[in-house]
């Protein structure tokens, strides 16, 4: 739930919260002020007699009433009674309205939903991933059915559909049909395919990743039209290995996929018309010496023939991506200022044709 909707919530609350409050606080000081004037009580002990009679305590009374003190006092009574039970009515009333409301304004929001991620299934890795993209404000839609999920969904602000993911409606209700990607992370490849087998029927532009347990169901998992299949096991397992077999790279990617110490990151960067790299070879442009970053490779618009660890010669044209490394303040200087790059990272991700470009002939590496 967004915090637009929170904050109407609250307001409402606390706006019948405060009415009932006051409506008490009018009763206690009329009571009080009654006893005082009719019964020549001082204040505080005209407020004590205001408080037992509302609340019914039953204590005796500070001093023998006359007959205006004790029509006061059945007056007070019946008002108090009233009042408390407003507000007990109320208290509860909002506790179910509240629930009601965050409901359908969620699914209003849903309705509204475009070019969104939805993320089928809660777990470690489905949370995981909903924080990343959450950070780089792409907005999400989590599908989960079990309730300790679904209240951390909730505890964290997340747009959600309390559903089976392999229920067709629960899929449409998540926006599957505006949707842009779909990714599977449930916790049986099983589950994972009949998922991508209806996401698919019901839209054929959509890019699906899925997670699987065992490397061998990957095939399976392409064929019921996911668009990338991915182990999570397997991915950890190589990464553990290489600890062992290449230390000293494994410490340089742990750096520079923890952001520590040096705060270094691999990013992509696109050249447009007008841009001061355009159109000039790596020699010309001079993009070490001025943008301190390193540039790992030249993906042409095309997505043909990669040119990984390009040399002087080679030239960086209009629609190239430039997979650089170095700190984010010099990738983002050279994004903007090199190659008038401004989309947010929301942009460059809603704008990008995962599917198009998985199925072109990219793996066609040239190597400078």
């Amino acid at each position: 739930m967004t915090p637009f909707y929170d904050d109407i919530i609250d307001n409402i609350i606390v706006l019948r919260i405060s009415i009932a409050l006051s409506i008490l606080a009018v009763v206690f000081l009329l009571g009080s002020l009654g006893y005082h004037f009719i019964e020549g009580m001082p204040f505080f002990d005209g407020f004590y007699m205001t408080f037992i009679t509302i609340t019914t305590i039953g204590f005796t009374e500070l001093k023998n009433l006359s007959q205006m003190g004790r029509i006061l006092t059945m007056v007070l009574f019946v008002m108090g009674i009233g009042v408390i039970s407003y507000i007990a009515s109320q208290t509860t009333q909002l506790i179910f309205e509240s629930e009601i409301f965050r409901i359908r304004a969620m699914k209003k929001q849903l309705q509204k939903m475009e070019q969104h991620y939805i993320i089928a299934g809660y777990g470690r890795i489905g949370h995981r991933i909903a924080e990343v993209l959450k950070d780089a404000d792409i907005p999400i839609v989590v599908i989960d059915n079990r309730e300790s999920s679904l209240e951390r969904v909730k505890n964290e602000n997340l747009l959600y559909v309390a559903g089976d993911a392999q229920d067709e409606d629960v899929l449409k209700e998540a926006g599957i049909e505006r949707a842009k990607g779909l990714i599977c992370t449930l916790s049986r490849d099983q589950d994972n395919v009949f998922v991508t087998l209806i996401a698919r029927d019901i839209n054929s532009d959509i890019f699906i990743l899925v997670r699987t347990n065992h490397h061998h169901n990957t095939k399976k998992i392409l064929r019921a039209g996911a668009d990338k299949v991915i182990s999570p096991y397997e991915i950890g397992a190589d990464r553990m290995a290489n600890v062992i077999l290449r230390p000293n790279v494994d410490q340089f990617m742990n750096r520079i996929l923890d952001g520590t110490t040096q705060d270094h990151v691999f990013d992509e960067v696109k050249v447009f018309e007008g841009s001061e790299l355009a159109n000039k070879t790596l020699q010309d442009a001079q993009i070490r010496q001025k943008y301190f970053v390193v540039i790992i490779a030249i993906i042409p618009e095309d997505q043909e023939k990669i040119q990984f660890n390009p040399g002087s010669q080679d030239k960086i044209s209009v629609g190239d991506s430039l997979i650089v490394l170095g700190d984010f303040e010099r990738i983002k200087h050279l994004r903007e200022k090199g190659c008038k790059d401004f989309r947010t990272l929301e942009e460059r991700v809603s704008n990008h044709d995962f599917i198009n470009n998985l199925n072109s002939p990219k793996n066609n590496i040239q190597s400078t």
